[in-house]
């Protein structure tokens, strides 16, 4: 994997084109010993070749739309693409009308001379945090490939699309980790951004109340960088900040329970390095983090949002759902009017609660998941499916229910299972989150070792 911005410089010293990479990410995707059956639900391999000589010509011109112009990428299955059926991970939608325009985003990174080298495989719906896909296969983690590991979800083709080559990175949604989750398991960095900087319009819809569209990329610089072409702003080079002097929150309970050995060692290995670094570490209690099963008991926004989508749907045609995901949306039957208004407003609550906590804090750190990526195997029976998916869910979904601004990093050792490093910032603070998380990636990064 390298750097978007080492992509950019070769085209731009004319030492790569962008139909060479556009032919690399193909030719890995056609792979018959690859994942790219898995990774892709569509290709667009003539188009993206098309896509890729007019923006060679257009270097070679001098009128590149940005620096970024003829890097490829791929998109999740849930945004609108022009002539194309959107299906969301599913089988459900394949008789639906072709979109009639490009998804938002689709059209900025189109815009910005991007080049889309097709639609990545996901969980069925975005409900899930694990990135199994009865319909179309689920790619295999790239660690410990030969035991086979989930790659987490619900943006898995996404990040194995970013790891095996066959992206140089990647657009996913993220409603409870869906980009982080991924990024975290397969040793890459998903980034989540504030909900209302990235415009939703083309986006197949899990909760519009917990939505957000980010990247997942090989670094934060280039996560930086497709962030702000998703948000219709210019890319810049982020701001360097030293860690001497940055304060860091630590919850001590909640996201710290249930830790296995690979994730509590990487994390407090991680927390050292910083503090090394000059970082001011203050552990915090935040324990209105655990109000949040309570206020979530019947099953939260997610659920309730997506049996008023799919109702319909699953009474006529449920059989062709997967099951593990139709049961989860068949939970917002629970929620009635009254019970929404309670959740909206118990929300607010602990926003307001959790933002007098953490006020004065650059971020707030903590795993991004309790565990490394579980095997297919352990995930055989519904009961283990169930008890690991929410489990995997609950670190990462606190920055969406509390409306903020996340990022996962690799803070594993090189080799060693992926771990993801999660730094929560405010709400609105995600030109600072971003550059505080490229301090704190410059010290913990397994490709440091690799150097």
């Amino acid at each position: 994997m390298r750097a978007l911005a080492s992509l950019a410089a070769d085209l731009r010293a004319g030492t790569t084109s962008s139909r060479a990479l556009v032919e690399e990410c193909l030719r890995r995707i056609a792979d018959a010993h690859g994942e790219g059956s898995r990774v892709f639900i569509k290709v667009y391999a003539d188009s993206a070749r098309a896509q890729a000589d007019r923006q060679d010509a257009a270097r070679r011109a001098g009128t590149p739309a940005t620096p970024l112009a003829g890097i490829p990428l791929s998109v999740k299955d849930l945004f609108d693409l022009e002539g194309d059926v959107t299906g969301a991970g599913s089988t459900v939608l394949r008789d639906e009308a072709p979109a009639q325009h490009d998804a938002v985003v689709v059209a900025r990174l189109r815009a910005a001379g991007l080049v889309i080298v097709g639609r990545t495989n996901m969980t069925e719906f975005a409900y899930s945090g694990l990135g199994l896909n009865p319909h179309y296969g689920t790619p295999a983690n790239p660690f410990d490939r030969q035991r086979g590991r989930i790659p987490g979800g619900s943006s898995s083709g996404a990040a194995v699309s970013v790891t095996d080559g066959m992206a140089c990175g990647a657009v996913g949604t993220d409603t409870g980790g869906s980009c982080r989750i991924p990024a975290a398991f397969c040793g890459i960095v998903g980034f989540k951004p504030t909900a209302y900087r990235v415009p939703q319009g083309g986006t197949f819809p899990l909760s519009a109340t917990l939505d957000s569209i980010g990247p997942l990329a090989p670094t934060t610089g280039c996560c930086a960088a497709l962030d702000a072409l998703l948000a219709g702003e210019v890319p810049r080079p982020l701001a360097a900040v030293a860690l001497a002097g940055l304060r860091f929150a630590v919850p001590q309970s909640y996201v710290m329970n249930d830790l296995d050995t690979h994730v509590r060692g990487d994390f407090a290995r991680a927390c050292a390095q910083l503090a090394r670094a000059g970082a001011e570490l203050v552990d915090v209690a935040l324990r209105e983090l655990e109000e949040l099963p309570h206020i979530n008991r019947k099953g939260g926004f997610a659920a309730a949002e997506a049996y008023a989508l799919h109702r319909e749907r699953l009474e006529a045609r449920a059989s062709e759902f997967d099951p593990r995901v139709s049961k989860r949306i068949l939970r917002g039957r629970e929620q009635g009017e009254a019970d929404h208004r309670e959740l909206k407003q118990a929300r607010a609550d602990l926003i307001r609660r959790a933002d007098q906590q953490l006020a004065g804090f650059d971020a707030v750190l903590m795993p991004t998941t309790p565990i490394i990526a579980p095997t297919f195997a352990e995930l055989e029976s519904d009961e283990a499916y169930g008890r690991l998916n929410l489990l995997v869910l609950r670190n990462p979904s606190v920055a969406n229910f509390l409306d903020r601004c996340a990022i996962s990093i690799p803070c594993h050792r090189a080799g060693a299972a992926p771990v993801g490093l999660m730094l929560m910032g405010a709400h609105g603070a995600d030109q600072r989150l971003l550059a505080v998380a490229a301090a704190a990636e410059a010290q913990v990064s397994p490709a440091l070792e690799e150097r």
